[in-house]
């Protein structure tokens, strides 16, 4: 009996394990960051004993080397491009890129979403899938858990994140979830299924970096089960100036948040 138990254990760790993941990467203007990303990807995933992925560039536009660079590591890498004929901004991005991982992932396979400059480390992909199959059905690498550290951002930057994460947990709370801006995530593929569905284009309208919030905002709502991991932001290892206005982000969050705090009384 008890060797019955233990084989049925291993098998059902067998088939998670066999969940397919598909990591999401939007890039704008990467040619510096992205292939130093993808070699770490590659790196990391397999000998973490994940084989079973791909990877689904959304290039948004890129004018300068991206898609040459992207072109040549889908020869070798199991790497997906969609591409965007001109800009259209990370809520665009990252939504083209979770709907196709979405419509090819089954209910319970693992999306990850990733910066694609290369200040997101692929070593954390391991213990978020962990999570996932922990029971999680969203968990966030998050910069406000014990054990996290942050490299080569401003002092400003860093407060103003902060003064973000209090705003959020004081006026729309949820439980799990101190980090609502980083975009390293992963997500059940069931639940993005389900929120496509739910929302249709209204699960992902918001044109700028305010986006990754929104994603969370929207599925506060759902029976989600939110956790967090601590990471390491390795922003000292990014090349080349940030695509991120500061004060037009600003202003666009706070309306955000006006906007689904008060929803049903508007």
């Amino acid at each position: 009996m008890i060797a019955q138990f233990v084989q049925l254990e291993l098998n059902v760790f067998y088939v998670n394990m066999k969940n397919h993941l598909y990591i999401v990467l939007p890039a704008y203007n990467e040619e510096a960051n992205i292939g130093k990303l993808l070699d770490s990807i590659s790196c990391c995933l397999p000998d973490a004993g994940i084989d079973n992925y791909e990877i689904v560039v959304v290039n948004d536009g890129s004018v300068d080397r991206t898609m040459e660079i992207l072109k040549d590591y889908a020869q070798r890498l199991p790497l997906k491009i969609v591409q965007h004929e001109k800009n259209k901004g990370l809520g665009p991005t990252i939504r083209d890129g979770l709907l196709f991982a979405s419509e090819a992932a089954s209910d319970g396979d693992i999306i990850i979403t990733m910066d694609a400059d290369d200040t997101h480390t692929p070593g954390l992909v391991y213990r978020m899938v962990n999570t996932i199959r922990e029971g999680y059905d969203v968990v966030i690498a998050s910069r406000y858990r014990k054990g996290a550290r942050v490299y080569g951002l401003s002092c400003g930057r860093r407060l103003l994140s902060l003064m973000a994460s209090y705003i959020f947990r004081l006026l729309l709370p949820i439980k799990g979830v101190k980090d609502f801006t980083c975009g390293y995530r992963a997500y059940r593929a069931r639940v993005l299924k389900e929120a496509f569905a739910k929302y249709g284009d209204r699960f992902i309208d918001q044109q700028g970096f305010q986006a990754m919030v929104d994603i969370i905002l929207q599925l506060r709502s759902m029976n989600v089960i939110f956790g967090e991991v601590p990471f390491i932001l390795r922003y000292d290892m990014k090349q080349g100036t940030s695509k991120m206005n500061v004060k037009v982000t600003v202003m666009k969050t706070l309306k955000l948040i006006l906007k689904r705090k008060f929803a049903n009384k508007l």
